[in-house]
């Protein structure tokens, strides 16, 4: 049975089984918060039926969270399941502690939710409630409980997916159960959807927003989402007043420093980078031509007049290490086409593109018209993605030195065997405790790696230091994407944080081992804005989430220069749906209130900006604006929930640069798609971003 790419496909499919209820009067739909809410949403609008939210929390079981006990919903309600606690052996005190601890949260979501908004009426309407699925059905009963209390005309349970005992149980306690699949056997909820987020409390409210758009002036002031989290508590948005709008402007325009595609353009961001350890340069999509043009120009510079040794890049160790090799004149690739070989699986375009070929054909000849004896450039991979082909890597390593450690590391390795390729599978297996685990043995192997380094660089090369290195870091990302393919359903928060540790992690082993060689060496990373930003200026971090240019901030300091960019409007390179082809969309302009719409007023169509100065243009963005994300999908249609964030630009870049209009990137393979939608203003449907 197929999966669901994600909760707006499911939502709309669902909406497709309740069509039903069309332009009915008197239809409210219920969203139960979070997961709930963008299915709710789908429906809703298909339906052309108001939305509303009803508060439940799910009950976990005490060490497995997922696995419900029971629920608790607005008005006092819980519904327990006898059953799940008795096989547990459950106690009370547990059951009371697991409730105030709910009972506090669905206070603290209502309160964002609603602010001072009363619930929607409920006597005497037909009443559809949706979730994202139903496992033991314990949240959906709360929910069924509390709102039969409240009289409705008819009540409708309705969810993508179900263990299909739990929906026919429902069939008893409601007018009607809508179950679009019941797959059997269900294992859990997460488990039918190709990419599973948690949903944030921001997302949330800015559906509600979106659902009342079309309603009266009294409606929408009655829908504002309250502030969210101590960001929202600590900092006001920008005052959506003209005259300051102007005086803004006028200040950013006198510091703005343009781009004019001159040799001497950079001059002053040289200045600025001094005599730093590690330039951190951003994009703002994976996808624009731009970005990849004038990050390599940077970096041109960096290595030419800085000595900067090394770029490391958002891309899996293996398929980066190809290109390395390549540029240092140790590969089998032929040309730079066959070096970016490696990166064939989706999405990638995002480095099998002319851009990075050309910056690929240029870092070959740089490094061949080096002098004898002069260190070469190298080009490296900091992702974890690569589970498969890492250890395939570390394998391949050890049959050439120790064929009996080989043995050995098949053998470890093979705790994978049976779910194949689908690392997602074995993250869910293990993390519900369906399948073992292979922590261990990933640790061992790479522990046993490292307890033989100098039996296997005993020849004193630095080919066989390289060598060794290459394999130990894939035997070191096989480990850290074991344990991030488990944490992806433990929520966003702890796989995001997993990745760009693991990043952050790579960069230091990367530079500790170039030291050896050369000394005190220099690193440029490309990675996206919201991996290189300083995550602790943005809504992002206030909601828990770190990334690579914190990190690189907290442990070398002034040593560390991040750089960002941004552009208005004009084409990206991006799909529509994960592991789709690419496609060329159109970019909408900036929403007002952005920083990207604020520096399309300064009308001055590409300049950077340094954030370090001291001067009213960098005072003016410390106000907290919206700043945008794509990534490899792009979804314009719901660019504010799933494109934008709130950010403090100066705490979170040391410059900006900013293209006003740009272009998608060119991939090595062309598509239908691609070339069909570069020739319309239509921008097509699409998926939330991926970063």
């Amino acid at each position: 049975m197929m999966r669901f790419q994600d909760r707006t496909a499911a939502g709309r499919e669902l909406a497709l089984k309740l069509a039903s209820y069309a332009n009915r009067p008197g239809v409210l739909v219920l969203g139960l918060p979070r997961g709930g809410v963008p299915i709710a949403f789908e429906v809703a609008e298909a339906l052309n039926a108001e939305l509303d939210v009803f508060l439940v929390r799910k009950l976990g079981t005490p060490g497995r969270q997922e696995l419900a006990m029971g629920a608790i919903a607005t008005g006092g309600i819980r519904v327990l399941n006898s059953v799940v606690i008795n096989d547990l052996r459950i106690s009370k005190a547990a059951i009371e502690q697991v409730t105030a601890v709910e009972q506090q949260e669905l206070e603290r979501r209502e309160h964002v939710y609603r602010g001072g908004r009363p619930r929607l009426e409920i006597e005497g309407r037909t009443v559809i409630v949706v979730d994202d699925g139903l496992a033991t059905g314990s949240t959906m009963r709360a929910a069924v409980v509390a709102l039969r209390q409240q009289q409705p005309a008819r009540l409708i349970v309705a969810v993508p997916v179900s263990a299909p005992e739990t929906c026919n149980e429902f069939k008893a306690e409601v007018d009607e159960v809508v179950c679009a699949k019941t797959p059997q056997p269900f294992y859990a909820v997460g488990y039918w959807y190709e990419n599973f987020p948690q949903t944030s409390d921001r997302e949330v409210c800015e559906l509600l927003k979106r659902a009342m758009s079309g309603k009266s002036d009294e409606s929408q002031r009655m829908v504002q989402a309250p502030s969210l989290g101590n960001f929202f508590r600590r900092f006001k948005a920008m005052p959506d007043l003209p005259e300051v709008m102007r005086s803004q402007v006028n200040a950013i325009r006198r510091v703005a420093q343009p781009l004019t595609g001159k040799p001497n353009d950079y001059d002053s961001l040289m200045d600025l980078i001094g005599d730093a350890r590690f330039v951190l340069i951003g994009d703002a999509s994976h996808g624009t031509h731009e970005f990849y043009r004038e990050r390599a120009q940077i970096t041109k510079r960096l290595i030419q007049e800085k000595g900067f040794a090394a770029v490391a890049v958002e891309a899996d160790w293996p398929d980066a290490y190809r290109v390395n090799r390549y540029v240092q004149g140790s590969s089998d690739a032929a040309t730079s086409i066959e070096a970016l070989d490696g990166f064939k699986r989706f999405p990638s375009w995002m480095w099998r593109n002319t851009d990075v070929l050309d910056f690929v054909n240029w870092l070959h000849d740089y490094n061949h018209n080096l002098d004898q004896g002069k260190t070469r450039i190298g080009f490296y991979g900091l992702d974890l993605y690569s589970l498969h082909s890492s250890m395939a890597e570390v394998l391949d390593y050890l049959d050439k030195v120790d064929p009996e450690a080989a043995k050995q590391a098949r053998q470890r390795y093979s705790c994978f065997e049976h779910f194949g390729e689908d690392s997602q599978e074995y993250g869910y297996a293990t993390n519900f405790g369906l399948s073992e685990s292979c922590e261990d043995e990933v640790v061992n192997q790479l522990l046993e790696l490292q307890h033989r380094t100098a039996e296997y660089t005993q020849r004193n090369s630095q080919v066989a230091e390289d060598e060794f290195f290459y394999a130990e870091q894939n035997a070191r990302l096989v480990k850290n994407a074991e344990e991030y393919y488990r944490s992806m359903f433990r929520g966003r928060v702890s796989s995001w944080n997993l990745r760009d540790r693991h990043m952050a992690e790579t960069l230091d082993q990367l530079v500790a081992h170039l030291d050896q060689e050369r000394g005190c060496s220099k690193v440029v990373v490309w990675e996206h804005n919201s991996h290189l930003g300083d995550a602790r200026a943005t809504d992002m971090g206030a909601e828990g989430e770190l990334n690579v240019g914190q990190l690189v901030r907290e442990r070398y300091g002034d040593q560390a220069i991040l750089i960002g960019f941004s552009t208005y409007t004009g084409t990206v390179t991006a799909a529509s749906n994960w592991g789709e082809s690419a496609q060329l969309k159109r970019v909408r302009p900036a929403l007002k209130g952005s920083y990207e719409a604020l520096f399309h007023e300064v009308e001055v169509p590409c300049f950077w900006l340094n954030l370090r100065e001291n001067n009213p243009a960098v005072a003016s963005l410390r106000q907290p604006h919206l700043e945008r994300a794509i990534g490899v999908i792009y979804r314009p249609e719901t660019e504010r929930v799933s494109h934008y964030f709130y950010a403090r630009l100066p705490e979170q870049f040391d410059a900006v640069l900013h293209l006003d209009e740009t272009r998608g990137v060119e991939p090595l393979e062309r598509t239908t798609n691609l070339e069909a939608n570069s020739e319309t203003d239509e921008a097509p449907e699409t998926f939330p971003s991926a970063l």
